[in-house]
């Protein structure tokens, strides 16, 4: 099973959460007997990184069982995984692994929202996410973005040629013409990328020999005139590439394709709700009448699950354990 995140990080992951054991599972005693957990999608969702999930519990002492692979559109009910392995295990591994699928389940739906929106008026149009993750988190985002269908517009600041205003506040009266040259000598197999916030920067931009205009908080509107007036244009090269940024959501991405931009730019996936991933926790077998412990309680029997619903049936005991 491929895994986004290396072993190391992963079990990074699980000491934060756990650096000095679990108390609470320790001091029932109940850390050896064996059980069962299911993960189960509550409402429908694009499941993202589940094979880090997976893994994670793995490296917790357990054997899992992947129903469903990362970029699948998943719906209510749809079975994610079931582990089963000692409590401690378990309940170590639990937390974890639901809170990564959730997070970046709900990144990849937003993305396939989005990727959605836009393809169905121009079915070609790519869409690329930005690079304004949470710092930190870039192995999951990415993965997150290409299981919803997106690409990333860059990684970070190594890889690609991307001018701001910001860069151009340090370059005084500089013609953008020089600086299209010193860039070509500098990076001569990148593209060369521009934010502009006017049509009138855009059409410098695409004199000055830019290979790409990003269109920053252009509406859909003027998305729509800057391709009809640089189309007009003349090019000793390619015409520029039209990408829309800032502002593009699955609400508008339809809009922006309708306009004629080329990319779609967007950061709106980091925002998404993550999604819920129901996990119901039980002993299994032979273990699950194991007797009453000092609380005069007993663990519940994994019998009468039905991880088609994520419902018991009505056989299942009263102690399973639930998590919502």
């Amino acid at each position: 099973m491929a895994t986004v995140a290396s072993r190391a990080e992963l079990e990074r992951l699980l000491e934060d959460d756990v650096p000095y054991g679990d108390l609470t599972t320790e001091a029932l005693g109940i850390a050896a007997i064996k059980g069962v957990m299911h993960f189960v999608a509550r409402a429908p969702m694009v499941l993202a990184v589940a094979e880090d999930a997976a893994e994670i519990i793995e490296l917790s002492g357990c054997r899992v069982e992947l129903f469903a692979a990362s970029g699948s559109a998943l719906e209510q009910g749809a079975p994610i995984l079931e582990a089963r392995g000692p409590a401690a295990a378990l309940l170590k591994s639990w937390k974890v692994a639901q809170t990564l699928i959730e997070i970046w389940s709900g990144v990849a739906s937003e993305t396939r929202a989005i990727v959605d929106a836009a393809r169905a008026v121009g079915p070609h149009i790519p869409i690329a996410c930005t690079r304004k993750n949470v710092p930190g988190t870039k192995r999951f985002a990415v993965a997150a973005v290409k299981a919803g269908g997106a690409v990333m517009h860059r990684l970070g600041l190594s890889e690609t040629v991307l001018v701001f205003p910001e860069h151009r506040a340090f370059l005084g009266e500089r013609p953008l013409f020089e600086a299209v040259e010193r860039l070509r000598q500098a990076a001569p197999e990148k593209k060369l990328v521009i934010e502009v916030k006017t049509a009138d920067a855009a059409l410098a931009a695409a004199v000055a020999g830019f290979d790409v205009i990003q269109a920053e908080k252009f509406s859909p509107p003027e998305i729509a005139a800057l391709v009809k007036r640089m189309g007009s244009m003349a090019y000793t090269r390619a015409r520029p590439i039209i990408a829309a940024a800032g502002g593009v959501n699955a609400g508008n991405a339809a809009d922006y394709a309708a306009a004629g931009a080329d990319v779609l730019v967007t950061s709106s996936p980091y925002l998404a709700k993550p999604k819920d991933v129901q996990v119901q926790i039980a002993a299994a077998g032979e273990n699950a009448a194991w007797g009453r412990d000092s609380l005069g309680s007993r663990v519940g029997s994994a019998h009468g699950y039905d991880p088609r619903l994520a419902i018991p049936s009505k056989s299942r005991g009263p102690a399973h354990l639930t998590e919502d």
